[in-house]
C-alpha cells in the first residue's frame, strides 16, 4: 500500500503539471499550435533520463558505500542481491524509454552528427545495464552465496568491512580463490555500471546545452 500511495501521488503531481501547462490543449500562450505529441515524448525522455541518472548516481557513489560501511557484510551482500536486479531493471527500462523517445524525436536520416552520437550514448547505457542485469549480476550473486557458505564455516561475515575475510583468506586457499573470482566478476559488473553512468553523464551535458535560461 505504501508503494501504491507514493505512485499515485507522483501521478497526481504529474497530472497537475500537465493540466496547468500551456501546451496541454494544443496551443501556446501566443495562440500558435503546439505539437502535443512531441511535448509528451520530450517529457518521457526527460523523466526516463533523470530517473536513470539519479538512481545511478545514488547507488554507485552514495547508497552502496554507506551500506557497506555500516552493515554486517553478509547482511549487506544479501541486501545487494535483492536490490541490484531491481536497480538494473529500473534503469534499463528508463534508458529504453529515453532511447525510444529520443530516437523518435530525432530520426536517424535527418539527425545531426551530435544527435546520432547522443543516441549512441543512450543505447550504450541501455546495453551496459542489460549486460549487468542478465550476465554479471546473476554470476555475482551466485558467487557471493558460495563464498558466504565458506565464510560461515570460518565464523566470519557478521563483521563490518573486509578485515576478517582478508585475514582468513591468507590461511584458507579455497576462500582466497573465491575472493579472486568474486573480485573479477564484481569488477566487471562495476565497470559496466560506470560505463553506463558515464554515457548518461555525457548525455546530461548535451541536455544542459539545450536549456535556455
Amino acid at each position: 500500500m505504501g508503494w501504491l500511495t507514493r505512485f499515485l501521488a507522483a501521478v497526481a503531481f504529474l497530472a497537475v503539471g500537465v493540466i496547468f501547462s500551456p501546451e496541454t490543449f494544443g496551443s501556446t500562450s501566443d495562440g500558435s499550435k503546439s505539437p502535443t505529441a512531441a511535448t509528451l515524448l520530450k517529457l518521457a525522455h526527460l523523466l526516463g533520463f533523470a530517473t536513470a541518472w539519479g538512481a545511478a548516481l545514488w547507488v554507485t557513489f552514495i547508497g552502496g558505500i554507506i551500506m557497506f560501511k555500516n552493515l554486517p557484510r553478509h547482511q549487506f551482500g544479501n541486501l545487494q542481491s535483492k536490490m541490484f536486479p531491481a536497480y538494473f531493471t529500473m534503469v534499463g527500462v528508463c534508458c529504453a524509454m529515453s532511447v525510444a523517445s529520443f530516437g523518435y524525436l530525432h530520426p536517424w536520416k535527418s539527425s545531426s552528427s551530435t544527435e546520432k552520437y547522443q543516441l549512441g550514448f543512450l543505447l550504450s547505457a541501455f546495453a551496459f545495464n542489460l549486460t549487468n542485469l542478465f550476465v554479471f549480476t546473476p554470476m555475482t550473486i551466485e558467487m557471493m552465496k558460495q563464498r558466504h557458505k565458506v565464510e560461515k564455516e570460518e565464523n566470519i561475515g557478521n563483521e563490518v568491512g573486509w578485515s576478517k575475510n582478508v585475514e582468513v583468506a591468507k590461511v584458507n586457499p579455497k576462500l582466497a580463490a573465491m575472493n579472486k573470482k568474486f573480485g573479477m566478476i564484481h569488477g566487471l559488473s562495476s565497470l559496466a555500471n560506470i560505463m553506463a553512468f558515464g554515457s548518461l553523464a555525457i548525455h546530461s551535458w548535451y541536455l544542459a546545452s539545450k536549456i535556455n535560461l
